[in-house]
């Protein structure tokens, strides 16, 4: 039955990849500038610009070059970067273990301040515990990458010199990105932790168990933490697609070279290819983490495989 599921949901993920490759496409021709100025230069002289941009193809009417654009997707052609001449495909693939690694990092991170947070919140609702609980949270929803990263460096790199201000290569150089992705993914997974423990453990079976003398240790993580389990869990998964396109700013600020750096060099290059790649990438990733939050909630809760199937 999961096959089948899967492959429904593959083939329910093809229109919305097709609409992103699209809408992508669009928008990027539409967006004021020119990959020939990048390449060449703005001093270059008009032949050779001109003989450039044929043999980029950047002179065929937009939609022949939307349907040549389909036509290498088609044929597991990504295409190859206007600016290093290189497939799209590989310059991703050498950037995209950078991304995982901190996405991974980050994800663990949230989980490791979310769930406590969260099973403190709620058993605790309405008091200090709670209350404190909460704010934290709140802190981490409000404040942006883009502020807390810089302020992380300045206190921990700049002042303390504890730890390096960019770069890749060591346990050191993940710490700070790490903190600035990880916190504000646990603030959003405490709340929804929170919230679904007090749901669950105001349920049917929660007060029959009750009644039947089991301890409240078992009735908060065994029987009360499953029934919690399966909004916490899909919420968990769609930040695993979330956080690739959060690491675009992380990326930046940290010079982390991933894929979020990547995109962004792609953009101001305007390297066509390279940033449709990225972004394709990125969306492909978002279905992909709902497909396994779709499985993983019909594995915990039996009654969403009888209504999938």
């Amino acid at each position: 039955m999961f096959l089948s599921i899967i492959a429904m949901r593959i083939l329910q993920a093809v229109p919305t990849l097709l609409g992103v490759a699209t809408l992508v496409f669009f928008l990027l021709h539409l967006v004021p500038g020119d990959p020939v100025d990048a390449l060449l230069g703005e001093t270059a002289m008009a032949t050779d610009r001109e003989a450039l941009r044929e043999a980029l193809h950047l002179n065929d009417p937009i939609l022949m070059q939307y349907g040549h654009f389909l036509q290498q997707l088609w044929q597991g052609d990504w295409g190859t970067s206007l600016i290093n001449h290189r497939p799209v495909l590989e310059l991703i693939l050498e950037r995209l273990p950078a991304t995982i690694e901190l996405a991974l990092s980050s994800l663990t991170l949230a989980l490791v301040l979310a769930l406590p947070l969260g099973y403190v919140a709620a058993k605790y609702a309405g008091k200090t515990a709670d209350i404190s609980a909460m704010s934290f949270s709140l802190l981490g929803v409000s404040i942006p990458n883009f502020w807390l990263g810089p302020m992380l460096i300045l206190f921990f790199s700049v002042t303390l010199g504890w730890l390096p201000v960019s770069g890749r290569g060591s346990f050191e150089n993940l710490v700070l990105p790490t903190i600035t992705m990880g916190t504000a993914l646990a603030a959003v997974l405490s709340r929804m932790a929170r919230a679904s423990w007090m749901e669950a453990m105001n349920t049917d079976s929660i007060r029959t168990f009750r009644a039947f003398g089991v301890s409240e240790h078992q009735l908060w993580w065994k029987h009360g933490a499953r029934l919690a389990a399966i909004p916490v869990i899909t919420m968990f998964a769609l930040q695993l697609g979330a956080v690739l396109g959060g690491a675009v700013i992380t990326e930046t600020v940290f010079d982390w070279p991933g894929l979020g750096l990547l995109t962004i060099e792609a953009i101001q290059r305007r390297d066509y290819p390279l940033v449709q790649g990225c972004v394709l990438l990125i969306a492909s990733f978002y279905v992909l983490a709902n497909l396994i939050a779709d499985l993983l909630s019909m594995a915990l809760d039996p009654r969403q495989r009888h209504h999938n199937s």
